[in-house]
């Protein structure tokens, strides 16, 4: 695991040389994208990159980590919605190319089926984006969950719901309860795991997610059992990291041709 501590700005920037080279090299990747408010400065970015012809996703196919159940294809908080808004309407990524959990299906654990075997015949995901809750959540997989865990229905817990509450005019009430996600398991197949977070609210979960034990209690601790994981964080996120100091110093020794 990489940890990488330096000002928001950068982080976005160092997310998208990422994908940039990613595409670059395979411009018929498999991408995993995230929604929240983690990922939006390095849409931000991509969409600039885009603009300048840097980068192309024209190719490129992409997986959505999770959706809320129930709420209308119209609805502007649906994460499919979300993700058209804050990238893809953005960029040259075909909206038909772009796939996510069927939180509108009548039978759901079947939807959840066909979501793992959509991913299993495109190959896997190459790059998968991540943020993290303040409760240590990766995509919806909260507190319990097993670390061997597939796509899924969820109960939000009541602090996720909370969390959430912003994008929904502060209504926790129109937070919904359920959710498709997928698993840890799942996540943890992508061949590289990039996750940002920022701000004092994250601190704790970012000092377990480096520094505490593997454990249900925390899920996101789970990514410290897979060979490429690059955690992107600011001060006020590295702010209870003991290692802090030598994350930093590792960062800056690291030799030039050693992308992340």
């Amino acid at each position: 695991m990489e940890v990488v501590i330096a000002p928001p700005a950068e982080l976005a920037r160092l997310a998208a040389d990422v994908v940039e080279r990613l595409l670059a090299a395979r411009p018929d990747a498999v991408l995993g994208l995230a929604t929240g408010s983690s990922p939006l400065a390095v849409y931000d970015e991509l969409a600039r990159r885009h603009a300048e012809r840097r980068v192309s996703f024209a190719r490129a196919r992409a997986f959505l980590l999770d959706e809320y159940v129930g709420l209308p294809a119209d609805h502007p908080q649906r994460y499919r919605n979300v993700i058209d808004a804050e990238l893809v309407s953005r960029v040259d990524l075909a909206p038909v190319a772009v796939h996510g959990p069927d939180g509108l299906a009548v039978d759901l654990p079947a939807a959840c089926a066909a979501y793992e075997a959509a991913i299993a015949r495109a190959g896997g995901v190459d790059l998968q984006l991540l943020g993290i809750g303040t409760d240590g959540h990766v995509a919806f997989n909260e507190p319990g969950s097993s670390l061997g865990s597939r796509t899924r229905v969820k109960t939000l817990a009541l602090q996720t719901r909370q969390d959430n509450a912003r994008f929904f005019d502060g209504d926790v009430d129109a937070v919904p309860t359920h959710c498709l996600t997928q698993g840890l398991a799942t996540i943890t197949e992508a061949r590289h795991l990039v996750l940002l977070a920022t701000g004092t609210s994250k601190a704790r979960a970012v000092q377990q997610l480096v520094e505490g034990p593997v454990s249900a209690r925390w899920p996101a601790t789970v990514l410290q059992l897979h060979p490429h994981v690059t955690v992107l964080v600011d001060d006020d996120a590295a702010g209870l990291l003991e290692l802090a100091d030598h994350y930093r110093e590792a960062y800056a020794a690291k030799p030039e041709w050693q992308h992340l």
